[in-house]
């Protein structure tokens, strides 16, 4: 597992991003579950925030990408509009504790 923020880091109803391993990726939090995604936009394969650690839209509701509007489902990245609906974005999966939030990498993600 790999350490990547402590929990008061991610509050509720925001989104964060980070880096690791030259990896960007992005944390939300929604009704107490965390969910992390690699912060790729499937359309095009660019970063999704236009400003740091802005991913969702002004509702707070819906994770979106700056350059094409797309609009992705916080808890399951699935693309509900935009260029890429009917794809997702790439999920991590992570686990949550006393210490604080945690990636769990795939094989094929510490490779990239």
């Amino acid at each position: 597992m790999i350490f990547l923020c402590p929990s008061e880091a991610l509050l509720e109803g925001t989104a964060r991003g980070f880096e690791h391993n030259d990896m960007r990726l992005l944390a939300v939090r929604r009704e107490g579950q965390v969910y992390v995604y690699k912060n790729r936009c499937p359309h095009r394969g660019i970063p999704l925030e236009w400003q740091p650690d802005q991913f969702l839209d002004a509702s707070a509701s819906l994770i979106q990408c700056s350059t094409h509007a797309a609009l992705f489902l916080i808890e399951t990245g699935e693309c509900v509009a935009g260029p890429c609906a009917g794809q997702s974005l790439s999920a991590l999966e992570c686990r949550e504790d006393t210490k604080g939030i945690w990636i769990i990498p795939s094989v094929s993600e510490e490779d990239v």
